[in-house]
């Protein structure tokens, strides 16, 4: 096999996969491992649960937070044509976000605030160190919990209702949860990445990526909504129903919101794609940039992008997000150390649909995993976790 893969190993790679969809731990799945000029996928299951109709291999998936990496991308598009720097401050094309308060304490009123120290740079919304994003207190019980959720700002796994501007009103009414540059939040500041290369570029996320990634790259089936003509190809959402002890439906197929377009792009967690499409991205940001037709990035750019750009203290405070081994760079995970079959330079990131793709440049490795059964915790599911084993067992050489 040209990509160094044993197969017989790939074999067994196929049969574990094939378990998970036949004790009902998912519906379906489609795997994907590409490596030196190979690429093998394998489809398992179907599209709904109890259907006949199969999962293909160009199903149309909801790839959730896999969106950030591109998010991150778009933006440092616009850095190397200096239209945006890292490091001033975004209230040029935020100016919600000047002027900023920040919460004395996290536990605190909404009201018990000091001056922030200085702004909100682009560099604060890639590593997601903006002072804003999902805290990881459960239940939730905190005031800034709590105002996040009644204006429509928390992470959801619902399409977000609110137009750009009003989100950015309804963020910019909120105190900071931390000074900016002080501590690691997930989730938000990708959302707000894709407003400010909206405003920045003078047309919509989707419109900017379509131009500059999507079609350069030949990514006919990645964007923030599914055409009438291809919703026959996406699968059911589920997730785990612990009083049945069963999976069940979050998000019909053929009943979708994903056909109608998207009121907010969510740079954060929006887009749609395909086991092929998403290889494509992947593999460009492999290859430094580069790719059949030119470039998208430079090589200097995907350097900056996935090298860990957190302190020590910073992933102790995420560690169910990073645990030791890990870090954040621009809107994708970078593993540090290795503890696991996979090891150093690894970069990539999860959906919480149940998506997970990562690119190993030791091993010149791409894998992608694509399902649609919710994720539960930040910890990775067991399907996660037996595909990375899997794929890299499989390496002969």
């Amino acid at each position: 096999m040209t990509g160094g893969f044993s197969a017989a190993r790939l074999r067994r790679m196929n049969a574990t996969m094939a378990g998970h969809v036949a004790r009902g731990d998912v519906g379906g799945m489609v795997t994907l491992v590409s490596r030196r000029g190979e690429t093998i996928v394998e489809t398992h299951g179907t599209l709904a649960l109890g259907g006949t109709e199969p999962m293909r291999r160009d199903t149309i998936f909801r790839i959730a937070s896999m969106t950030k990496p591109i998010t991150a991308a778009a933006a440092m598009i616009l850095v190397e044509e200096c239209v945006i720097r890292l490091d001033d401050p975004v209230d040029r094309f935020l100016p919600e976000l000047a002027d900023r308060k920040v919460l004395k304490r996290l536990d605190g009123p909404l009201d018990d605030t000091v001056p922030a120290e200085r702004p909100i740079t682009l560099r604060d919304l890639l590593t997601f160190r903006a002072g804003f994003g999902a805290i990881m207190v459960f239940p939730s019980r905190l005031p800034i919990q709590t105002a996040m959720s009644e204006a429509g700002l928390a992470p959801t796994p619902n399409r977000v209702k609110l137009a750009p501007d009003e989100f950015m009103k309804r963020l910019g009414a909120l105190p900071l949860a931390h000074q900016p540059g002080a501590r690691w939040l997930y989730h938000t500041g990708s959302e707000v990445l894709g407003v400010l290369i909206a405003r920045a570029c003078g047309r919509s996320l989707g419109a900017f990526m379509r131009e500059r990634i999507f079609e350069p790259l030949g990514m006919i089936d990645t964007g923030f909504d599914v055409p009438p003509d291809k919703v026959a190809r996406m699968p059911e959402v589920h997730r785990y129903d612990a009083s049945a002890g069963k999976l069940t439906v979050f998000d019909g197929a053929k009943a979708t919101n994903y056909v109608t377009p998207a009121i907010f792009e969510a740079g954060g967690g929006g887009l749609l794609s395909t086991a092929d499409d998403y290889l494509k991205f992947c593999r460009m940001m492999l290859d430094k940039g580069r790719h059949a037709g030119g470039r998208i990035l430079s090589r200097p750019s995907v350097e900056l992008m996935t090298a860990d750009q957190l302190t020590a203290a910073q992933k102790e405070d995420a560690k169910d997000f990073f645990g030791d081994s890990a870090g954040w760079g621009f809107g994708m995970g970078v593993v540090t150390r290795r503890t696991e079959l996979y090891g150093p330079g690894r970069f990539g990131w999860d959906g919480g649909y149940g998506t997970s793709a990562h690119s190993d440049p030791a091993e010149d490795l791409v894998g992608i995993l694509l399902t649609q059964r919710m994720m539960d915790s930040p910890s990775p599911p067991k399907a996660f976790v037996d595909f990375w084993t899997s794929a890299y067992q499989a390496i002969d050489d």
